[in-house]
């Protein structure tokens, strides 16, 4: 299943994934973490969860949220085929700085 952009456009999302690449961690967690509020952070593990981005295990009475780095993998192959694009723009602006260092003007 192809990942929404719309679901990484969401900086708390891609914050949620940040923490979660550190280790797996229960909503509460999250929730401290972000400073947001509980039915807030779950409203985003949600939408994180149906793009298959993230996983719940219970815990007991609690849910440990862990990453899914197989979509992430996927999302990667696809973009590297634009990569040589952005290269390509740093290699002329490297050029075009080493130029402005040269010229003694």
């Amino acid at each position: 299943m192809p990942i929404p952009f719309d679901v990484l456009a969401e900086p708390q999302r891609r914050r949620i994934l940040d923490l979660l690449l550190e280790r797996p961690r229960l909503v509460g967690e999250l929730t401290a973490e972000l400073g947001l509020s509980q039915p807030n952070t779950s409203k985003h593990l949600r939408v994180l969860r149906e793009a298959g981005l993230v996983r719940v295990r219970q815990d007991g009475q609690r849910r440990r949220y862990e990453l899914r780095p197989e979509p992430l993998a996927e999302l990667d192959a696809w973009l590297a085929h634009y990569r040589h694009l952005w290269s390509a723009s740093f290699d002329r602006l490297e050029r075009h700085l080493d130029q402005l260092k040269d010229d003694p003007s």
